[in-house]
C-alpha cells in the first residue's frame, strides 16, 4: 500500500529540481499566512461579502487587476530564469526539460493570464463610468467570467507543481502537443487552462459588448462615446469571433489525445499545418485584442493632458474598427515559410502591410494631439510617450517580418522574438500600465507616488531597451529562439549578457511599482476632487473611489468629452437632493464563484483522465445552474436616504 501511495505521489508531484521544491516551500508559506491573516483578523465573513460574491464592476476591475499583476510577477521570473540560462555560452543552470517549460508558461501566461486580465480589469473599472452606466449589462456573468478566468488561471500554473508543466511551446504546435511528443499530462493542464479561462473571456466580449450599445448615458450618440469605450468595443467584437476558434482547436487537440481523433497527427490522417492555421486565426486577431484598447487608453490620456480634445476623433474611430477587420486577414504572416503558395504569401504580406495604415493613423493622432497642447509630464503622460518610439520600431521592424522573401531569414530567429516583445511590451504593457496609473485614483481614492513611480519608468524604459535591441542583431547572427545553450564559437555570448542585463532591470522596475503601490496606500496624494487630472469624461464627474451606485442621477450627455463641456460653462458637477431616487442595484451572488470551482475540479479531471471527478465537477456546475435558475432575490434598491448620506460625505449634495 505504502509502495503505491509513493509510485503515486512520485508521478503526481514534480520532483527531481531543486527551483521547485523552493517553489513548493514558498506556495505553502504564502498559504498558511494567508490563511493566518484571514483568521487572525476576522475578515473571512467580509472576504465572502465584499470579494467572492460581489458582482460590482468596479471590485471585478480591481480582483483582475491584483490577478493579472501577480501572473506578472510569475511570468516575469520565468523570463528571468531563462535569461539566466542563456546569458552565457554553455550554462546549464536549468535543465532542458526545465527550460521547454518555461518558455511555454511563460508566453501562454504573459498573453492569456496578464495581459487579457489586466485589459478586462480596465474595462471593468472605466467603461460603465465612462459611458454613464451603473453596472455593465449582466452583472452575474462578468462575476462569473472573472472567476472562470481564475480558476483557469491557477489550473495552468497547478501544472509548476503537480503532473508538470506544459512544455510544446505556448501556442503547443503538434506533433509536440500530441501524446508521442507530450506524454505527460502538462498539455491537458494547458487545454484545460485555456479553455477554462476563454469562457470567461468570451463572456466578457458578449458584455460589454451588450452594455457599449445598450446602457450609454442619455443622449450619448456613439460617435460621442470616449476613445477607450471604442476601442473596448473594437476589442469584444475580436474577442467573440476569435475566441470560439481557440475553443474549437484546443478541443480537437484534447480529442487527439485523450480518445485517438488524429486530426493533426499526420501518420493517422490529421494534418498539423490544419492546427497552425486555427491557432493563428484566433492568435493573430488575438494580438490586437490586446493592444487597441491600449490604443484607447492613449487617446484619453494624449487628450488629458495635452488639454485638448484627440485631434481627427472620427479618423481614430475609423482606424481602430478598420483594424478589428484586416486583423482577420494576417495570419499567415506567422508561418510565410511552411510552403504556402506564392500567391497566398502575397496576399497576406499585402494585408500585414495594410493595417499599418490605420495604425500608424493614431500616432499621427495623439502627435497632433500634443502640437500646441499644453502638455504636462504626468505619471500616465509618461508611459504614453515612452510607447510611441518604441511602438514605432515594433510596427517598422513588423512590416520588415511582413515581406514574404525577407521572412525567411528572419522567421524562428530571435529578430522575431525581439518584434514581438517590442510591440506586446511597448505596446500593452506600457498602454495598461498608463491606464493604471490614469484610473488608480478613481478605483482607490489616492494618486501612486511619482518619487517610486519615476524609479519604476525609467528602470522598465532602459531595460527594455538594453534587453531586447540586442536581440534585433542575435537574429540577424542566426541565433534561433527556444536555444537552450549554445557554445563559445557562435559569438552570441556578449548580446545575450546584455540582454540578460536588460530583463534584470525591468525586474527592479516590477519591484519598484510593488514598492510605489505599497508605500501610496498609507503615503499617497488623496483624491478629495474627484477629477485629480482636470479631465474630460463622465468617470471623473464622480467621486474617488467611486460610490456602489457610481452616479446618483444618471447623466445627460450633450456632446463628446460632455465633461469639458461642462467645465466650460461652469456647471459643477453636484447632486440636487430633490433629484435623487432609490436605484436599482444586482444583489451578490456566490454561485458564480462557485460554479467556477466545479469547472476547476472538471478540468482538473479531465488533466488526469479521472471520471469521477469530471462527474463531480460537471454535477456541481449543473446544481449552480439550477440553483441560479430557482434564485428568486436578484436585486434590490438603495434607499434615497442612504444615497444621501454617501454624497453629503463626499461634498456633492445641494
Amino acid at each position: 500500500m505504502i509502495d503505491k501511495i509513493k509510485d503515486f505521489a512520485s508521478h503526481f508531484f514534480v520532483t527531481g529540481d531543486p527551483l521547485i521544491y523552493g517553489a513548493d516551500v514558498s506556495i505553502g508559506l504564502s498559504m498558511v499566512a494567508i490563511l493566518f491573516a484571514l483568521t487572525y483578523f476576522k475578515k473571512w465573513g467580509w472576504l465572502w461579502r465584499e470579494w467572492l460574491t460581489t458582482v460590482d464592476h468596479k471590485k471585478i476591475g480591481i480582483m483582475y487587476i491584483i490577478a493579472s499583476l501577480l501572473m506578472l510577477f510569475r511570468g516575469g521570473v520565468d523570463a528571468l530564469l531563462m535569461r539566466a540560462q542563456i546569458a552565457l555560452p554553455n550554462v546549464h543552470f536549468l535543465q532542458s526539460q526545465h527550460y521547454n517549460e518555461i518558455f511555454t508558461t511563460h508566453g501562454t501566461i504573459m498573453i492569456l493570464f496578464m495581459a487579457m486580465p489586466l485589459m478586462f480589469g480596465l474595462f471593468n473599472i472605466a467603461v460603465p463610468l465612462q459611458i454613464g452606466a451603473r453596472d455593465v449589462a449582466y452583472p452575474f456573468l462578468n462575476a462569473f467570467s472573472f472567476w472562470m478566468f481564475f480558476v483557469g488561471a491557477m489550473l495552468f500554473n497547478l501544472s509548476f507543481v503537480i503532473g508538470g508543466s506544459p512544455d510544446a511551446g505556448w501556442l503547443a504546435y503538434p506533433p509536440l502537443s500530441e501524446l508521442s511528443g507530450s506524454p505527460g499530462v502538462g498539455e491537458n493542464f494547458y487545454i484545460w487552462g485555456i479553455q477554462l479561462s476563454g469562457v470567461g473571456s468570451l463572456a466578457s466580449g458578449i458584455n460589454f459588448i451588450v452594455t457599449i450599445l445598450k446602457m450609454r448615458a442619455k443622449g450619448m450618440k456613439l460617435m460621442q462615446m470616449p476613445l477607450f469605450s471604442w476601442s473596448v468595443f473594437a476589442s469584444c467584437i475580436m474577442i467573440v469571433i476569435a475566441f470560439p476558434v481557440l475553443t474549437v482547436t484546443l478541443a480537437l487537440l484534447f480529442i487527439d489525445r485523450f480518445a485517438g481523433g488524429h486530426f493533426f497527427t499526420m501518420l493517422q490522417g490529421g494534418n498539423p499545418m490544419m492546427y497552425v492555421n486555427l491557432i493563428w486565426m484566433w492568435g493573430h486577431p488575438e494580438v490586437y485584442i490586446v493592444v487597441l484598447p491600449a490604443f484607447g487608453v492613449f487617446s484619453e490620456v494624449v487628450s488629458v493632458f495635452s488639454k485638448k480634445k484627440i485631434f481627427g476623433y472620427k479618423s481614430m474611430v475609423f482606424s481602430l474598427m478598420l483594424i478589428s477587420i484586416l486583423s482577420y486577414f494576417t495570419w499567415v504572416h506567422h508561418f510565410f515559410t511552411m510552403g504556402a503558395s506564392a500567391n497566398v504569401n502575397a496576399f497576406f504580406a499585402i494585408t500585414t502591410m495594410a493595417i499599418a495604415i490605420p495604425t500608424g493613423v493614431k500616432v499621427f493622432n495623439w502627435l497632433f494631439t500634443m502640437f500646441r497642447g499644453r502638455i504636462r509630464i504626468e505619471q500616465p503622460m509618461l508611459w504614453t510617450l515612452a510607447f510611441i518610439p518604441t511602438f514605432l520600431i515594433g510596427g517598422a521592424t513588423g512590416v520588415m517580418l511582413a515581406v514574404a522573401p525577407a521572412d525567411y531569414q528572419y522567421h524562428n530567429s530571435y529578430f522575431l522574438i525581439a518584434h514581438f516583445h517590442q510591440v506586446l511590451i511597448g505596446g500593452v504593457v506600457f498602454g495598461y500600465l498608463a491606464g493604471l496609473y490614469y484610473w488608480w485614483p478613481k478605483m482607490f481614492g489616492f494618486k501612486l507616488n511619482v518619487k517610486l513611480g519615476l524609479w519604476a519608468f525609467w528602470l522598465w524604459n532602459i531595460g527594455f531597451y538594453v534587453c531586447f535591441m540586442p536581440q534585433y542583431a542575435l537574429g540577424f547572427m542566426g541565433m534561433t529562439r527556444r536555444v537552450y545553450t549554445y557554445g563559445w564559437d557562435m559569438g552570441w555570448g556578449p548580446l545575450n549578457l546584455i540582454s540578460s542585463i536588460g530583463a534584470v532591470l525591468m525586474g527592479i522596475g516590477f519591484i519598484f511599482q510593488v514598492w510605489q503601490i505599497l508605500y501610496s496606500i498609507k503615503y499617497g496624494e488623496r483624491d478629495t476632487t474627484g477629477d485629480p487630472w482636470d479631465a474630460h469624461t463622465l468617470e471623473w464627474t464622480i467621486p474617488s473611489p467611486a460610490p456602489e451606485y457610481n452616479f446618483a442621477i444618471e447623466p445627460v450627455v450633450k456632446e463628446q468629452d460632455d465633461f469639458l463641456r461642462m467645465k466650460k460653462e461652469g456647471i459643477k458637477p453636484m447632486t440636487k437632493e430633490s433629484d435623487i431616487k432609490p436605484i436599482h442595484m444586482p444583489r451578490n451572488s456566490g454561485i458564480p464563484f462557485i460554479m467556477s470551482w466545479f469547472w476547476f475540479i472538471a478540468g482538473f479531471g479531465f488533466t488526469f483522465g479521472w471520471t469521477w471527478m469530471i462527474v463531480v465537477g460537471l454535477v456541481g456546475v449543473a446544481g449552480s445552474m439550477f440553483a441560479r435558475s430557482f434564485t428568486k432575490k436578484l436585486d434590490y434598491y438603495i434607499p434615497v436616504e442612504e444615497i444621501k448620506e454617501t454624497e453629503a460625505k463626499f461634498g456633492r449634495l445641494v
